[in-house]
């Protein structure tokens, strides 16, 4: 008959840790991270916030494929590397859910609003909105970046995760998955073990079909 685990044995288990590369406006990005977040409550799975961000992912491109000519889409993500460099990666999260409510979940698309309301929503200095208009976070965003794109290569896009088992284990990371609507419940586990078993195969690199309306009831 075995023997019941301890208390030791079991806290020696090494829970997951998936780190999440976000740019906060992708809508699939944003139905993406609402997967994660449910995984996080049907698997031993710990999830950490980091930013990267579509325009310095599209810069060198000759025609930018979110036509953002005019840098609407540095705003968040500088907001995003303050919050992160002041207040760290949990409080990320936590404004990336407060800003993806209000920009994904009602289509309110207003920075000089939306930026200070998520930022007190989640417990954070409104000020730290001022970060959109200046160029202050921009190397702390773009080392960001290259942390999270550097694990995938550059012909991908955002969210990018890279899982480990536990501090010291050896990342696992992939560009996806793009799911519209969520998966809830155990539905989520069962995308997140499929996931983790498609990735942990080396030679394998891609698994795709046309998208999926977005789809933000999940």
């Amino acid at each position: 008959m075995s023997p019941t685990p301890t208390s030791a044995a079991r806290a020696a288990r090494r829970t997951r840790i998936a780190d999440f590369w976000f740019d906060p406006a992708c809508p699939y990005t944003w139905i993406t991270s609402r997967w994660i977040r449910e995984v996080e409550r049907v698997r031993d799975v710990e999830v950490r916030w980091h930013v990267m961000s579509l325009s310095v992912l599209n810069e060198a491109r000759e025609v930018d494929p979110e036509g953002d000519t005019d840098g609407y889409l540095w705003m968040p993500v500088r907001v995003c590397a303050a919050v992160q460099e002041r207040h760290g990666q949990r409080a990320l999260g936590d404004f990336f859910t407060a800003f993806g409510s209000r920009v994904h979940g009602h289509g309110d698309w207003n920075w000089e609003t939306v930026l200070p309301d998520a930022l007190a929503e989640a417990g954070l200095p409104r000020e730290l909105a001022q970060a959109a208009g200046t160029h202050t976070y921009d190397a702390a965003v773009r080392a960001s970046h290259a942390r999270g794109i550097g694990l995938v290569g550059a012909d991908v896009g955002t969210p990018v995760i890279a899982v480990r088992e536990g501090e010291e284990g050896e990342r696992t990371a992939f560009f996806g998955p793009c799911v519209s609507p969520a998966p809830r419940g155990e539905a989520a586990g069962r995308l997140w073990d499929g996931t983790l078993l498609m990735a942990g195969v080396r030679e394998f690199y891609e698994f795709r079909r046309t998208a999926a309306p977005v789809d933000f009831r999940g």
